[in-house]
């Protein structure tokens, strides 16, 4: 079952992930909500449309814009809706 870990922690984990250009999209109801926090960064893909963000925080450590969503996205991305995926040092096993 695909895990997002980070700082020893597991803050997603599910069996239903969508693989989208090499990352595991996770449904928002695998997160632990508790480690994550709003972020007012947003970005633009143009064929998935505007991205937002959450940092992780984890053991009182911080990991800015860590995981990100497409909230409206594109038609052509719509199977990612009301998912999350991970970067920036978040090992998804």
């Amino acid at each position: 079952m695909p895990k997002a870990i980070w700082n020893g922690a597991v803050v997603a984990q599910s069996e239903d992930t969508v693989v989208v250009e090499g990352n595991h999209y996770f449904p928002e109801s695998a997160l632990r909500k508790e480690y994550f926090v709003s972020s007012p960064t947003t970005t633009v893909c143009g064929w998935k449309g505007t991205a937002g963000y959450y940092s992780l925080v984890v053991a009182g450590k911080t990991n800015s814009d860590a995981a990100w969503y497409y909230a409206q996205p594109k038609e052509a991305a719509e199977q990612i809706k009301g998912r999350v995926a991970f970067w920036k040092g978040v090992e998804v096993a």
